[in-house]
């Protein structure tokens, strides 16, 4: 992927890794759109960072992504690459009946969200020289965090469709990367406040080192990530499922 010059749109940009790599990727000369469900919010970001636009996207409702859609190819023809990065992580107990409702959410936001938006961006990718879809999964789509069970099967199941995506437009101009952050302190989970979980500029920093690499991996996996990415190849992963399991119950 270049590193400028590109007309990107980022789901769940407004906060956390979605807003941290639009800004990132507006200050290296790139046209950046974010999305999300709160129009304050993104009124109020367009306002702190002129030159972004943004558009107000509910990933989880079809016809907002259609709607969105439409509107991107009129207004931004030159549109060449998408960041699904729109996602949920709330914590669920399989015997609490009210979970089920969160589950539902997760599903319908991370995994649905994903992949309603590829097929409808995807006619207006495929036009371009250069273009790219970047699927944010997460290292949890390798060993699964129990606490967050449907948040970490959504990831694994976003894995192995960016896979099979990765195939099925491989005679055409688009790149598919999948970016799988570790734990980043942002506030998808606990607020930001996990001194264990990387801090945001040091996972962006990484990030987009690896990812304006002369050859962009299909994979881009910091270095905090890789013990939990390599964990079954190592024979590691009951060590690390072990160890994700106790958060809860420490927590």
């Amino acid at each position: 992927m270049k590193p400028s010059g590109n007309t990107i749109l980022i789901t769940g940009g407004t906060s956390g890794i979605g807003l941290g790599l639009a800004l990132r990727f507006h200050k290296a000369g790139n046209k950046v759109v974010i999305a999300g469900r709160r129009q304050e919010l993104l009124q109020q970001i367009c306002k702190d960072h002129p030159g972004v636009d943004a558009i107000e996207l509910d990933v989880s409702d079809a016809a907002s992504v259609v709607r969105v859609s439409a509107f991107i190819a009129d207004r931004y023809p030159k549109l060449n690459v998408l960041i699904n990065n729109a996602g949920i992580m709330p914590t669920e107990d399989v015997m609490d009946p009210l979970s089920l409702e969160k589950a539902e959410k997760t599903v319908a936001t991370n995994l649905l969200g994903t992949i309603r938006t590829t097929y409808a961006f995807l006619p207006q990718l495929v036009k371009q020289a250069d273009a790219s879809i970047i699927n944010v999964s997460s290292s949890l789509a390798f060993v699964p965090f129990p606490i967050a069970i449907t948040y970490s099967a959504t990831k694994a199941a976003i894995h192995s469709f960016t896979d099979s995506l990765r195939v099925q437009l491989q005679d055409t101009s688009v790149a598919v990367i999948e970016l799988a952050p570790p734990s980043v302190q942002t506030e998808l989970f606990g607020g930001g406040k996990d001194e264990h979980a990387m801090p945001l500029e040091d996972f962006l920093d990484e990030t987009l080192s690896l990812l304006h690499h002369e050859r962009t991996p299909y994979e881009i996996v910091v270095e905090q990530a890789k013990f939990l990415r390599t964990a079954e190849a190592t024979g590691n992963y009951k060590s690390a499922l072990d160890m994700l399991s106790h958060w809860r119950a420490s927590s």
